[in-house]
């Protein structure tokens, strides 16, 4: 199996390029856009993910421009009550997670791929798969490969042909990329801010760009979809002005939002492809897997994906065993994270008052008690059902 198409290049798309072109195939990478580069808000490398990068050499490139988070702490606005504080220092072997500007992965990635020997196409969108001969929107086909990647996202039209059919959430979120705001914001925490669950304000330090030395962070403001319209209709000093009142620290940072175009919409939806391989077709990252980010595994999972199935594709078994031996190895660890994402995220984005009462009296109380801490640490670090490289320990 030597020519090998990977659809998408994002980071579980370029994870998986790499590690091929590694082992010495001939790894093509086909991408939507005119130029490949980084789409979407900033985000946590967890101790899963990061073990990928680890196993790759290029923690350190990463390193360099992101920034450690040691602890996700969350309080509900009225009276201050904790409701989440989970920290890295609880897990069993220790390491925190780092918040990172899309760009600053993209371009560790690209680069590495670059160095690798992976060829790029640019302005092609890949919709269907047939025997290993790709489809673009154009209705051009590509010659047969021995097996194409499809790590395209969650709006995959190759994953819908096989099954896929994310099912639309009724929350997304506002997010924007900010100036670090410096005291008396955490440096090395995600700090979130609840009114119930249907008002959730948070900032995540993601470290600096490519090439630039200024501190970043990623604004984020959880909003129904539907109210994306009405919500760009009213201004952003309304808005400015409800967003001051459940977290008067952030009114600097809201000064540098002047345009409602800063503030882009995110769209979640969930859905698990029951078997993410057919014929010469491996489907890996959110394309095989969605769901919305409240545990912070939506990278990391994709790294996974790239990293178990470049495993299997290593050893000596024919493809249709290798591609069944990535599928048995990812189910269990996806299946888990994708039921527990889906259980967690009404108690953080939802209309009514029972499930944040819960959340803030018996959840909060429950997060204290002997053991819970740990559990917590392994949870949102991606660490339950261990699926990381053996190596990285």
């Amino acid at each position: 199996m030597a020519k090998i198409a990977v659809v998408g290049a994002g980071p579980a798309g370029l994870a998986a390029a790499l590690m091929l072109a590694r082992q010495g195939r001939d790894v093509v990478v086909f991408e939507r856009f005119e130029q490949a580069g980084p789409v979407g808000a900033g985000f946590m490398l967890q101790p899963t993910g990061l073990a990928v990068l680890d196993a790759l050499g290029l923690t350190p490139a990463v390193e360099a421009m992101a920034q450690p988070v040691d602890r996700l702490f969350g309080r509900e606005f009225r009276r201050g009550r904790i409701v989440l504080d989970v920290r890295y220092a609880d897990l069993n072997r220790p390491r925190p997670a780092l918040g990172v500007h899309r760009a600053a992965l993209f371009d560790v990635l690209f680069r590495a791929c670059v160095d690798a020997g992976v060829r790029f196409e640019t302005g092609r969108e890949m919709i269907a798969v047939d025997a290993g001969r790709l489809a673009d929107a154009r209705g051009v086909a590509t010659p047969a490969f021995d097996l194409v990647i499809d790590a395209s996202g969650a709006r995959s039209r190759i994953a819908a042909g096989h099954g896929a059919a994310p099912r639309p959430l009724a929350w997304g979120a506002l997010w924007a990329t900010v100036p670090w705001p410096g005291e008396p914001f955490d440096p090395r925490a995600l700090q979130q801010v609840y009114r119930g669950a249907s008002k959730m304000v948070g900032v995540l330090p993601v470290g600096a760009r490519p090439g630039s030395p200024d501190r970043l962070a990623t604004f984020f403001w959880s909003l129904r979809t539907e109210d994306h319209a009405a919500w760009r209709a009213a201004g952003l000093d309304g808005w400015k002005a409800e967003v001051r009142a459940l977290w008067p620290e952030t009114a600097g940072l809201l000064e540098t939002l002047t345009d409602p175009d800063q503030l882009t919409l995110a769209r979640y939806g969930h859905h698990t492809l029951a078997r993410p391989v057919a014929d010469r077709l491996a489907i890996i990252g959110d394309a095989a897997h969605s769901t919305s980010p409240q545990l912070g595994q939506g990278v990391n999972m994709g790294l996974l994906d790239a990293w178990s199935l470049t495993q299997a594709l290593s050893s000596p078994a024919d493809l249709s065993s290798a591609l069944s031996a990535y599928a048995a190895a990812r189910r269990w660890h996806v299946r888990l994270y994708q039921a527990l994402s889906l259980g967690f995220t009404p108690f953080y984005q939802a209309d009514g008052r029972i499930l944040p009462w819960i959340r803030d009296h018996l959840l909060g109380k429950a997060a204290r008690l002997p053991l819970s801490p740990r559990l917590l640490a392994a949870t949102v670090s991606g660490l339950l059902l261990d699926p990381r490289p053996r190596a990285a320990g």
